[in-house]
């Protein structure tokens, strides 16, 4: 299992916690999403074998939020 931490801007919510976890989680190869609202990051928990980090940040983009 590999871990990212990825600078996410636009979250200021419950919402967007939701939102992020749901959909991140929801991909095959994630084991674990954890969003910081305060430090504006998500650290990700996944098998490269699995998903990318490309796919990963693709469906945090595709909710609306930029990943940097």
């Amino acid at each position: 299992m590999k871990i990212v931490d990825l600078k996410v801007n636009g979250m200021s919510c419950g919402h967007c916690v939701k939102a992020i976890e749901g959909s991140v989680g929801k991909l095959s190869g994630v084991a674990n999403v954890k969003v910081d609202l305060q430090g504006a990051r998500v650290s990700v928990q996944y098998n490269e074998n699995e998903v990318t980090i490309d796919r990963i940040k693709e469906t945090i983009d595709d909710q609306g939020y930029d990943v940097e």
